[in-house]
């Protein structure tokens, strides 16, 4: 089992939370009646914030100097339990530092670790393990293992699972657990489509769904928080985030500007022309390994947003087209294709997903893609 301690961040309280108010008051209100369930489903977009709020109610659950407002609770940010509890806010980082961790592991001993994030003996988070990203029965079984015996330094044992993505035994384990659960312990489960869970699962869980914030919200967010942008791009940002705060905070628009290029000239050798040298150009900078991984992951969201935007245009609402710069160019691509050619074109790109997870090779993959959309 690997755990990895990490350094502190900035504190942070519950009005500093953006959004979904009511949901958070509704949250705060069951920590002040002492009637928090003991299992949670934190639902909504990558981005909303779902494991941001699920560390947040971990340090009010068990601060050792809590502050009210309104009546509600709120975590002070200073003691030791805040602060530990803290320093796995950037779980990016945490969890990539954990992976080069057991990559330095001798090989037998590589294969037998599980990933985990703990910065407080008694509050632990359990992110999607790789190389299959999915959450693995030997993590389940660590919460097993702990979850029955009493917190040692905090009054609630907290455990988050990062992913909904769950192996079936894993999944079957963690129902054993959620039928018979300590009450002394919390679990977060988070999840963009709370769908991908058990019925069994859902049923003995209560859902708490953080919902996308409008357009307009995320720019005046970005017109504070990213005063780097201009105006068109905060407004891009906005829309590609989908109203996930977290999104449009980390938002790297040079790369999706890149990625988007790439993706533009693979839907163009498919549309319209019959010359595929700029696409083998593009599709051989996709390569093995790491960085080629999330590079070609980038592409393939940017594959499907395109995707998104044609159907858009073709059922006669352009207003929610999301790459509002490029608009003219998409429309370009609307002539050239209808719905049946966008629906093709999705179940072909969920091949090269699928295909991924098997490590077949990236450029080739993306190749065929390309040639068994091409428009005759």
């Amino acid at each position: 089992m690997l755990t990895l301690i990490a350094e502190c961040s900035d504190f942070m309280g519950f009005s500093d939370f953006y959004g979904n108010s009511d949901v958070i008051h509704r949250l705060r209100d069951m920590l002040a009646r002492n009637r928090f369930p003991h299992a949670v489903i934190l639902a909504g977009p990558a981005g909303s914030g779902k494991y941001t709020l699920s560390l947040m109610l971990a340090r009010a659950m068990n601060c050792l100097a809590p502050i009210f407002t309104d009546n509600l609770p709120d975590f002070c940010g200073k003691c030791s339990n805040c602060v530990r509890i803290a320093q796995a806010e950037d779980l990016e980082t945490r969890f990539t530092e954990a992976v080069e961790a057991r990559e330095g592991l001798r090989e037998s001993d590589k294969k037998e670790t599980r990933l985990f994030v703990q910065t407080h003996p008694d509050v632990l988070v359990i992110p999607p393990d790789p190389p299959q990203m999915m959450i693995k029965v030997d993590q389940v079984r660590r919460v097993i293992e702990t979850i029955y015996f009493r917190p040692g330094e905090a009054k609630e044992r907290v455990y988050i699972f990062a992913d909904s993505a769950f192996m079936k035994e894993a999944a079957n384990s963690l129902l054993k657990v959620l039928e018979e659960p300590p009450e002394f312990a919390t679990i977060f489960l988070l999840a963009d489509n709370p769908g991908e869970l058990l019925p069994t699962i859902r049923s003995r869980s209560m859902i708490c769904s953080l919902a996308a914030l409008p357009a307009q919200e995320v720019e005046e967010y970005l017109a504070q928080h990213r005063p780097d942008w201009n105006s068109k791009q905060r407004a891009l940002v906005a829309r590609l985030c989908e109203g996930a705060i977290g999104r449009a905070r980390s938002f790297d628009l040079a790369a999706y500007t890149a990625a988007r290029a790439h993706a533009l000239t693979i839907l163009g050798s498919a549309l319209r022309t019959t010359d595929h040298s700029e696409l083998f150009k593009v599709t051989e900078t996709y390569r093995a390994g790491a960085e080629g991984r999330e590079k070609t992951e980038k592409l393939l969201r940017t594959l499907y947003s395109l995707l998104q935007d044609l159907t858009f245009l073709h059922s006669g609402t352009p207003e929610l087209v999301r790459n509002t710069d490029i608009q003219a160019d998409l429309k370009k691509f609307a002539e050239s294709s209808d719905f049946n050619w966008i629906s093709f074109a999705s179940d072909r790109l969920a091949e090269v997903e699928r295909g991924m997870r098997r490590n077949l090779l990236r450029s080739l993959s993306l190749d065929a893609f390309a040639t068994a959309v091409e428009r005759g």
